[in-house]
């Protein structure tokens, strides 16, 4: 028994430091050059965003970046509140900005929504956020140097705000592991997700893939699954790091908004690749054997090495990265929410998988 505790150690030990090293080599000190001569169109599509707008305008009009360089649309999906009133009296302001309806859309949800701004788009770029965001300064700069290196799809950081409640707390530790994971991987050459809210990709290459309709399996999806088609027409998926570059958005208001937002996104998993969802599975599984493994001690009090292990290495890593990626947590809180962490993937993804009803709003 102990031989196969010690095994399951050495695994687990050598896959978290391996996610180290492909972390730190993404998130090394470097110096950016970056472009301000690719033209970039930025689609945005909302829904009831109301009291968000105002802040996403003020962000992306703040852009160090010249502004005869990039446009932006917005495509209004049906909002019920005063979403539109707002945007229209804002935008007058902006020669570049632009708002259009998605009353024709095609294909249903944000996908339907985008499409409509995608066709739109005038510039051989785009880059896709959320109503809800607020954009660093460097976020154009940023994905503008990554288009010149030649890549089609590029993702970066969206940090969620921390604020002192529970179901924040949750959001944002589930966030922070998430994308110690999707960028962890994405640095070994595996990518397979990124944060929808700082996404962008040649316009090219989307309408080269079907564009969306080519990921019409589930209503969420709009960054997963184009990434998943880009993979599987051997187009190439880059990463940006950048702190001035991250994209900042709120967490749910109550757990039970969260839950139904993870279920959306969680929904996802279900179409990745093959390769992907098998790596996934042994990752979470094994971390989920880890976390309970207390539960079986009565067997084998070996079995507590395992616990140990996995509380030790996922405390050194969350301390090590999270500055990194926008957060701080206490040790303390590290360890209960991890543990929270790994046994809400379960119902994360036995809701996404049995739910009738999945909605993008």
């Amino acid at each position: 028994m102990l031989t196969i505790i010690l095994i399951c150690i050495s695994v687990f030990i050598l896959c978290n430091v391996l996610l180290a090293a492909s972390l730190s080599f993404l998130f090394r000190k470097k110096e950016y050059k970056f472009s301000e001569k690719i033209k970039i169109s930025i689609v945005v599509a909302m829904k009831n965003e109301e009291k968000n707008i105002t802040t996403l305008v003020k962000s992306i009009s703040e852009q160090d970046y010249p502004h005869d360089n990039f446009e932006v649309i917005f495509v209004n999906d049906n909002s019920t509140d005063n979403t539109l009133n707002i945007l229209n009296k804002i935008v007058s302001d902006y020669k570049n900005f632009t708002v259009t309806n998605s009353s024709n859309k095609i294909l249903p949800g944000k996908k339907g929504a985008l499409t409509i701004g995608i066709e739109k788009a005038n510039n051989p770029f785009i880059l896709i956020t959320d109503a809800d965001c607020i954009l660093e300064k460097e976020w154009l700069k940023s994905f503008a140097q990554e288009f010149e290196k030649g890549f089609d799809f590029v993702f970066g950081v969206v940090n969620i705000l921390q604020e002192n409640s529970n179901a924040n707390r949750i959001a944002c530790f589930e966030n922070l592991r998430t994308s110690i994971l999707s960028f962890g991987l994405a640095g070994i050459g595996l990518p397979y997700s990124s944060g929808g809210a700082s996404f962008g990709f040649r316009k090219e290459s989307f309408e080269k893939i079907g564009g969306y309709k080519t990921t019409t399996e589930t209503l969420s999806g709009d960054d997963d699954l184009l990434i998943r088609e880009g993979i599987k027409n051997k187009m190439k998926v880059g990463v940006i790091t950048n702190k001035q570059s991250f994209v900042h958005t709120t967490s749910p208001d109550n757990l039970n908004d969260y839950f139904k937002q993870k279920a959306r996104h969680t929904s996802t998993s279900n179409f990745y690749l093959l390769r992907h969802k098998i790596i996934l599975a042994i990752w979470h599984l094994m971390n989920l054997l880890l976390i309970i493994s207390p539960i079986l001690s009565f067997i084998n009090l070996d079995l507590l090495l395992l616990f140990f292990t996995k509380i030790i290495f996922d405390v050194i890593i969350v301390l090590l990265f999270q500055k990194k990626l926008g957060y701080k947590f206490r040790v303390l809180h590290i360890v209960y929410l991890q543990i929270e962490y790994e046994l809400f993937l379960i119902v994360h993804y036995l809701s996404a998988t049995f739910k009738k009803k999945i909605e993008w709003k």
